[in-house]
């Protein structure tokens, strides 16, 4: 297979993942790199030997021949980003949240769309091996239909040290992390058909809210209880583990603190550790993310060398970010909303 050559652009906190990532990955190789910040260009280039250093994007996309990018930028960029590798027909991954707003994430579907190039969200957390497990599971048949899950991420864990600006904006939680629990829920039992949320700020030094609870009703007839938490401490702190419970017709699954998954279905009940492996570059407890953010661009890279879409393509994952929407929509009015009432 030839070798893509690609280029990143956002040289930040977690962008530093996706280069080891790239770095593992057969088949595609990062041949520059872009950042407005001269001295992150400098130091992520020197890290991974990476000689082609922008701070403008639009000079990037006109020097060089690039078979992807990757936009690893806050939010607010990716926009414009994603309309400017559209206009210059490269297929783009984009990291989340995908979009200040729906219309924006729609208008960069829109875009690639009419580009012809694939559009994927670096959507992660449902390429996590634990939750790859769970769908293997379900997929089984091992515990019949699901008819109730509960996803939830309760942590006390402060994410703010290495990411300070998720103190100062008006949504938190839900947009930063809700966003990835609410595609594990969608992953695991289906689309969503409508959505009832509340919300907490416990943290007064933050601006946002901190805690989040959904309620979702599935197009399948599952029901999901989603729980999000920045300000709860354990004895153990769980962070970065998303835990499961889904109940179906023939069984049950739980997806335990530690990585330890207890199936009781058609064959008895089975406990197994299902820990996810910890790479040469990774570090605990961010192991299980990193090793998921290796598997979804190992899943971009196969996508785009035999034209499959992408599991988290930007079509798809309007689904996702419509949930987000629809969270903060509900707890505003404190009123359930209908999902296909915000993809029309």
């Amino acid at each position: 297979m030839a070798t893509l050559s690609g280029a990143l652009i956002g040289c930040g906190f977690f962008a530093v993942n996706q280069m080891h990532a790239w770095r593992d990955i057969d088949g595609a190789s990062i041949v520059a790199i872009c950042d407005r910040d001269p001295e992150r260009l400098r130091i992520v280039g020197d890290q991974f030997g990476v000689a082609k250093r922008y701070t403008d994007a639009a000079a990037l996309f006109s020097a060089e021949t690039l078979d992807f990018v990757d936009i690893a930028t806050t939010v607010g960029s990716h926009r414009p980003l994603v309309e400017m590798a559209a206009a210059h027909r490269v297929p783009v991954i984009c990291q989340k949240p995908f979009a200040p707003t729906l219309a924006d994430a729609k208008a960069m579907v829109a875009a690639c769309a009419k580009a012809g190039v694939p559009l994927m969200v670096h959507e992660n957390f449902r390429w996590q091996s634990p939750i790859q497990a769970v769908r293997a599971v379900l997929d089984s048949g091992e515990i019949g239909t699901p008819f109730f899950g509960r996803i939830s991420f309760r942590s006390a864990y402060d994410v703010f040290s290495g990411q300070p600006y998720l103190a100062t904006g008006k949504r938190f939680i839900i947009e930063d992390l809700g966003i990835h629990i609410l595609d594990i829920a969608r992953f695991l039992l289906g689309d969503v058909s409508s959505l009832t949320a509340r919300t907490a700020r416990i943290n007064p030094a933050i601006a946002g809210e901190d805690v989040a609870t959904m309620l979702m009703d599935h197009e399948s007839g599952a029901i999901s209880v989603v729980d999000c938490s920045y300000a709860t401490r354990l004895a153990a702190e769980p962070f970065p583990e998303t835990l499961i419970e889904i109940d179906g017709s023939d069984g049950t699954l739980r997806l335990a603190q530690g990585y330890q998954l207890t199936v009781t279905g058609k064959s008895g009940t089975m406990v197994r550790d299902i820990s996810p492996t910890l790479l040469p570059w990774a570090s605990r407890p961010w192991h299980n993310i990193q090793e998921s953010v290796l598997a979804i661009q190992r899943h971009w890279v196969d996508c785009l060398a035999s034209g499959k879409e992408p599991a988290t393509a930007g079509a798809d994952n309007l689904k996702t970010f419509a949930l987000v929407e629809a969270a903060y929509a509900g707890a505003a009015s404190r009123e359930p909303v209908r999902i296909d009432d915000l993809l029309k």
